[in-house]
């Protein structure tokens, strides 16, 4: 067991590098772990560990697995076990604050996952930042889709490596940054306001003034941390930083808190920022009907919450999937709301289908606020797509009901009276994301080559002479989910489409 909680004031930033599952059933395999001890006061790094690890089965590091991170099969075969690294593991992580881009959702479950496997009681952290989750809410849009690699080249701050301890010290960096940018901007807001999307009008909120229950999953603190509280062991002016910007104007609520007496430094005020944020509409989920010009928001702002965690997706092929293997559960979105995300085996997955025949080519129909076009085509859905996109209907209609939505639910197969025998699905093509381009567009020869597409403006025009009725298209889609003005259904949007020279 490590020392008593209350002795253990440092953070501890750490990451794990997986494997990543190609077939059902296959789980997560830890491949590095790597963490910096923080000094809560200076942030300054006092000790570092990291370790490649060799899995119980090596053929779960597959050339896909190998993409996403560089770690090979040869590079672990000589690396310790999970069982031979436990013990520093938990040294390190037991009884201290947790920190990290997405370990709520992702490492903090490995780490439990790893633990149980080889029958060893897991550590348990004193507290939990979520970057991921804080810097959404309290950062905002401004920086994209809140990957990390997104925010470090925002900030000048290099490439992501991928690597576990590469990838801490680039998250306590971006912190910082962050954290610095709000300083400012709440310090100063008549001079930041033409740069920032902090209100000239803002009022500092004091903390007699409450919180709002939406702002949840900053910080999770267990009861045992004690010594954060106003008890006395830990003052107010010894608060560090971070954990004074996760706590400055969001509710500490989440399973297992939370100590009422915890009286954090009110150094940011956000609340300005937060309703600012709240008025520009960052919410993704269209709801599509066939009217024209209806009124719904953009397109382009897809949710950073429910498509961050990008190596944690599992593709399938549709052959790959399990019906009763579908789930769906709620996961955080904006400011506290949740929304449906669709599971397979318990990890959330994209779906690879090749030769879908498009039968209507590029859609002018719908509009955004602006009056821009939304870009969609129409595919025919084979019997095995229609059944598991029914199959993911039926779970999260079921959980969109059971949580209190009255939205008319649109199933995402498109069945028409007289037409049963030709189903059909839309697959919708973000224009862009950080002014990129979202979805990658690829023209396969009849040789089998494939070349990638570039477009000057990305728009139907350009688009229309590519999806042809009756060309054929393999794609590469997520399954969003929308919940929005009494319209709820499964969105899907591609994220890579390999179009058939005839």
């Amino acid at each position: 067991m490590g020392p008593p909680v209350e002795d253990r004031s440092e953070i501890v930033f750490f990451d794990v590098e997986t494997s990543v599952p190609t077939r059902p059933g296959q789980g997560f395999a830890i491949l590095e772990f790597g963490a910096i001890l923080v000094c809560p006061r200076k942030l300054n790094e006092l000790r570092n560990y990291s370790t490649l690890v060799r899995p119980a089965n090596l053929s779960v590091i597959s050339p896909f697995s190998e993409r996403c991170n560089g770690i090979t099969s040869d590079a672990v075969k000589s690396a310790p076990t999970f069982a031979d690294i436990a013990h520093a593991v938990y040294d390190l992580l037991h009884g201290r604050i947790w920190a990290g881009h997405n370990i709520i959702r992702f490492d903090c479950v490995r780490i439990r996952e790893a633990f149980a496997e080889i029958n060893q009681v897991p550590p348990e952290p004193k507290g939990t930042i979520d970057s991921l989750v804080l810097l959404t809410q309290k950062f905002g849009r401004r920086a994209g889709d809140m990957k990390m690699a997104t925010l470090a080249t925002y900030f000048g701050l290099g490439r992501q490596t991928h690597r576990s301890l590469d990838d801490v010290r680039m998250n306590l960096e971006v912190l910082k940054y962050c954290a610095t940018v709000l300083f400012l901007e709440s310090s100063l807001p008549d001079i930041f306001t033409a740069n920032s999307w902090v209100s000239p009008n803002a009022t500092t909120r004091s903390r007699s003034n409450g919180k709002s229950p939406s702002e949840r999953g900053l910080l999770n603190m267990n009861k045992d941390s004690a010594s954060l509280s106003a008890s006395g062991t830990e003052t107010k002016d010894n608060i560090h930083p971070i954990l004074s910007f996760a706590m400055s104007s969001g509710e500490v609520d989440a399973p297992n808190i939370v100590d009422t007496n915890i009286v954090p430094q009110d150094n940011f005020n956000l609340q300005a920022l937060k309703g600012v944020l709240e008025r520009e509409s960052i919410q993704s989920n269209v709801a599509m009907e066939e009217n024209p010009m209806q009124e719904s928001v953009d397109m382009s702002s897809t949710s950073s919450v429910s498509q961050t965690c990008r190596s944690s997706i599992v593709v399938l092929e549709l052959d790959g999937v399990c019906i009763p293997s579908i789930d769906a559960s709620l996961i955080p979105f904006s400011y506290g709301s949740q929304k449906i995300e669709l599971l397979h085996e318990g990890f959330p997955f994209q779906l690879h289908c090749t030769d879908l025949k498009v039968r209507f080519g590029i859609s002018t129909k719908f509009f955004d606020n602006a009056g821009r076009p939304r870009l969609s085509f129409v595919v025919d859905s084979s019997p095995s797509l229609c059944n598991v996109l029914d199959a993911c209907d039926r779970v999260a209609q079921k959980l969109s009901l059971d949580s209190g939505s009255s939205s008319d639910w649109r199933p995402v197969v498109i069945r028409k009276e007289g037409f049963f025998n030709y189903p059909t699905v839309r697959l919708h093509i973000p224009t862009a994301v950080v002014g990129e381009v979202a979805t990658e567009i690829y023209q396969r020869e009849s040789s089998g080559s494939e070349q990638r597409l570039l477009f000057s403006r990305f728009d139907a025009a350009e688009l229309d002479s590519l999806f042809i009725p009756g060309t054929f298209v393999d794609a590469f889609f997520y399954l969003d989910l929308y919940d929005y003005q009494q319209k709820a259904g499964i969105k899907l949007v591609a994220k890579k489409l390999i179009i058939h020279c005839k």
